[in-house]
């Protein structure tokens, strides 16, 4: 049998609407910013692996979008401390690539989603180290 609740409920006190709450357009930028800083910080640790100019210019340019995302503040860079491997980090940096791909697209951002996509297809085309196979049985 169905009794009415008599109480109010504990979610809709004046303390509870006083909790700052974020749209879901601050929430996707947030998530993208930290994608793309991520990427950008594989990216640096590539950049000192394999000296390349492309990554130079990739690294550069999510800087600049991670700072856009971020209101101007610009990311932290990353300084490689030893030399990586470049299969793990080009496999690491597409993965990212992927993430910020879907997200820019479901926030239809434009400049970030083509930017992500440019380094996935760069990521997926690099050199990788030969992976063993197993003996079939």
């Amino acid at each position: 049998m169905y009794e009415a609740i008599r109480t109010k409920s504990v979610h809709s006190t004046p303390a509870a609407s006083d909790f700052p709450h974020r749209s879901r357009e601050e929430e996707l930028d947030i998530q993208l910013a930290g994608h793309l800083a991520a990427l950008l910080a594989v990216t640096d640790e590539l950049r000192g692996t394999v000296p390349d100019p492309e990554l130079d210019t990739a690294a550069e340019r999510l800087a600049e979008q991670v700072a856009r995302l971020r209101d101007g503040r610009p990311p932290m860079r990353a300084v490689p401390a030893a030399p990586g491997d470049p299969a793990r980090l080009h496999r690491q940096a597409h993965t990212l690539a992927g993430r910020a791909l879907v997200v820019a697209a479901s926030r239809a951002d434009t400049a970030a989603a083509i930017l992500a996509a440019e380094r996935m297809d760069a990521h997926a085309g690099a050199p990788t180290a030969p992976r063993q196979l197993s003996a079939a049985r």
